[in-house]
Order: C-alpha cells, then structure tokens, then sequence
C-alpha cells in the first residue's frame, strides 16, 4: 500500500520530534550530572571531647575576670566544664565541691594566643623543615593550616605548663598574600589535631602585607615584587572570588570556598600587617570587596592609626617590644599597646613564638610598664583582658571562653603570684574544667609523646 505524501510527511515530523525530544533529554541529563557536588560545610570535624573534671571551688585569690573586673578574696566554682559562680568571700560554697585554698595567689581565665605556628613550624631542633607556607603563588586560600598541624608538637605542652596557654590559634606563614586558613585549637593531648579543634570556633583567613609577599615572589621574578603589586594581586583575587560567589559553583574551587566564606562573614580575617599606611588601605580594600578585617597581626605602628582601628572595630594583635628586625618594623615602639588601649582600640598580646607564648602574660606585663613610664596606667584587670578575653572577641569565641562568667568554658589558670609579674609562673591550669597540669603533682605535668623517654623527661622547661 502507498501512503500518502501527507502521511509520510507527518511520519517524518513525528520521528524528528522523537528525536528532538530525546536530545533535550540528554542534554537535560548532562545538565543533571553538571550539578555542583554538594559541599560539606564542615568536612573535618571536631573530635574534641573534655577531659573529665571534679566539681571545684578556688576559694580566697585575687580573681581577674578577664573583662577587666577584679575581686579580692573571691571565689571561683566551676562544675561538668561549665562557670557556675564567680563572686566574694560570701558566696556558698555547694556540697560536693573539691575546695583549693587559693589565698596569696591569683586566678584568670586561660591564657589565649591568637597568632602562633605551633604544630606547622615545629619546635626547634625537632623539624628543620616547615608545613606552615605554601610559597607555590602568592595567593593559596585553598590550604588548611590544621592539614600541617603535628600534634606532638613540644610546643604545646610547653605553652600549657609555663604559658598557662589553654587556646591557640595555628595560622599558616606569611609568605603569600594569601596564605590560608587558620584553625583554633584547645591545648589538650591528642592522636590528631581534630581532637584539638576547638567546637565551633570559626575559621580565620591568614593574610599578609608588606615585605613578606613581594620579597619572596619578587625574588622568583613575579608579581607581586611592589607593594603596589602586592594589592593588585589581593583585588584580583577578591573580585574573581565574588564572581564566584554569584555563580553556579558548577566547577568547584577550594580557593574561592573560603573567599567566599569572607565575603559571606563567616570566615574571619586575620591579616599579619606592620605599617600604618598600609593597614589603612587594607581598610579601604575591605570595604571596597566587601568583606571585613578582624585584626591586624604584628601591627607595630598602629598607634598610629588607633581612632580608625577603633571606628572600624579592629584589633590590633601586638608584640610588647619587638621592633628593627626590618624595614617595615623599624617604627615599632613599646608604647603600642598603652596607648592603643588608652585610645579605646582593642588591644592583643600575641606570640607569634614558641618560645613567646610561654610568657603572653609577662610581655603584657612589660608593655603595660612602657606605657606607665609616659603617664599612661592600664590597670592591672585590664592588661588581662590583652592575653585572654580580647584574644577570643577576636577569634570569635568570646562568647565561650575567655572571661570568667557563668556558663562559659572552664579555661582556668591558678597563678603561684600575680601574673603580670615575672616571678610569677602557673600552679594549675584546667581545659573545660579538667585538670591538665599541676606543678605540685609530678604526675599532672604533661609532655610530648615525642619527649617520652627523653633526657629530662617531665622536666617544666
């Protein structure tokens, strides 16, 4: 039978439909396979879990609460890791409690350092070579310091023991522009560095300006070799990480992750800066892309500039006396930090030393004595407040730790004498309400698997 013209046209329309509809079909599914891979918000999780405790009363010290209150003869209860009383001589003491007779001797929240390598530039004489700067490009958002981190590190229990130190933030070097993210830690033993992740803290961006960058990329014969190159760079980086933000995230980048976590303000920054000049278009960049500096790390001549840290809420993370080492130093004096505060600026003590953040408290000490000697007396509470309440605002823990008030962490340190002198050292030092180190119990004196079996094994160095 022969079909009609009319038929075999309306054959031939069905079949390209048919066709038609399967190739938008396929190419429906191509779309579904070019899906962004979902992304885990948290893809290395803390493992952390409290060392137990006893319900305690530090009954009859000087008490420091780290927001710049003092109590004299008071009492301090904590209880399951948690504050559960700060007050006088009068305050109850509940049945169940252990009570250490604490008179002649002082109390304060654990000491916090916002800006060490411990664990990704090992203690000296353990590893020559470092995990802590990926100087591949002068931009590497991509790197996690925590994937550097050595648990084993002696730096840590060095730090606990001499430095009453109870939280740390590990942030990569500052070679690069951009150098990474930064982790915090609580400074417990642990197999892993998961299982020192502090619960919760927010990530932190380490950034870097000034000599740094452009000497090591300068001397490769790249960009950046100027300062000028070096926010040229930054720019670029901000402005392909928003296009990225605004996008499908088809292709994913690890990179432009964390930018974007920047730019939505859930990644803080932690930008390593010595001169005002550029701490100031740092400022303006910010603005510019949109995102906002938490602290400027080393920051030797914020004083400088301390209305506009303070009308733009930033900290200054500050050495005591370091200064002249080089160029962009050169300006440092030892009244930074008295008159930053004195300007109501946020004021830090950090290390950025394994050595240093054995003694956070004594270089506060000494930075609070230049500032005496020009007529500016912080009180003693308040210079507290640079190693321990104003290092966790600026981390973005302030709300858990930091200060001794009801609820919050029972981060600890019971000084033998005041702590803001040098005579002074740790007696004990509690993590979330355990007792980590005792220098009257031999057997609560923590060291390194590392040192195990080590000449001087046990040793509070």
């Amino acid at each position: 039978m022969t079909r009609s013209p009319g038929l075999r046209r309306w054959a031939s329309l069905l079949v390209l439909g048919t066709a038609l509809t399967l190739s938008a079909n396929s190419a429906d599914a191509k779309k579904e396979d070019k899906k962004p891979a979902l992304i885990a918000a948290n893809p290395y999780p803390s493992t952390y879990k409290p060392y137990p405790g006893t319900p305690t009363a530090l009954v009859g010290a000087t008490v420091y609460d780290g927001r710049g209150g003092r109590i004299d003869n008071g009492v301090v209860l904590f209880k399951d890791g948690k504050l559960v009383g700060i007050g006088g001589a009068d305050m109850a003491i509940p049945d169940g409690f252990t009570k250490i007779d604490a008179a002649g001797k002082f109390v304060t929240p654990g000491v916090i350092d916002i800006h060490s390598h411990l664990g990704v530039y090992p203690s000296p004489g353990v590893d020559a070579l470092s995990d802590g700067n990926e100087m591949t490009s002068p931009t590497t958002p991509d790197v996690w310091a925590e994937h550097s981190v050595w648990p084993q590190d002696p730096g840590f229990t060095r730090a606990l023991a001499n430095g009453g130190v109870t939280t740390l933030e590990i942030l990569p070097g500052s070679g690069n522009l951009i150098g990474g993210r930064a982790v915090t830690l609580k400074n417990v033993p642990s197999i892993t560095v998961q299982g020192m992740k502090f619960p919760g803290a927010p990530y932190a961006l380490k950034m870097a300006c000034g000599e740094n960058p452009k000497r090591v990329y300068g001397g490769k014969g790249q960009k950046p070799s100027t300062r000028m190159g070096n926010f040229s760079v930054d720019r670029q980086a901000w402005i392909d990480a928003r296009k990225y933000m605004d996008g499908d995230h088809a292709d994913r980048d690890l990179g432009k992750d964390t930018l974007e976590g920047v730019l939505k303000g859930e990644i803080l920054v932690q930008n390593h800066c010595y001169r005002a000049d550029e701490m100031a278009q740092v400022i303006d960049m910010s603005k510019e892309m949109g995102y906002k500096v938490t602290a400027f790390h080393h920051a030797v001549e914020a004083y400088k500039i301390a209305d506009l840290l303070r009308e733009n809420d930033i900290c200054a993370a500050v050495w005591a006396d370091w200064y002249g080492f080089k160029m962009e130093a050169y300006d440092g004096i030892p009244e930074n930090a008295a008159l930053l505060a004195n300007a109501g600026t946020c004021v830090v003590i950090h290390s950025d030393d394994e050595n240093g953040i054995q003694r956070l408290n004594q270089e506060a000490a000494k930075a609070q004595a230049d500032g005496r000697r020009i007529g500016i007396d912080i009180p003693d509470a308040k210079v507290v407040s640079w190693f321990t309440y104003n290092a966790a605002k600026a981390m973005g823990i302030g709300d858990r730790t930091g200060s001794l008030e009801s609820g919050k962490m029972t981060d600890v340190v019971l000084w033998n004498g005041n702590p803001l002198s040098v005579y002074s050292r740790p007696e004990k030092v509690w993590v979330d309400g355990a007792l980590l180190f005792d220098a009257m119990d031999p057997k609560r004196r923590p060291v390194s698997d590392f040192e195990l079996g080590q000449p001087g094994e046990g040793d509070v160095k």
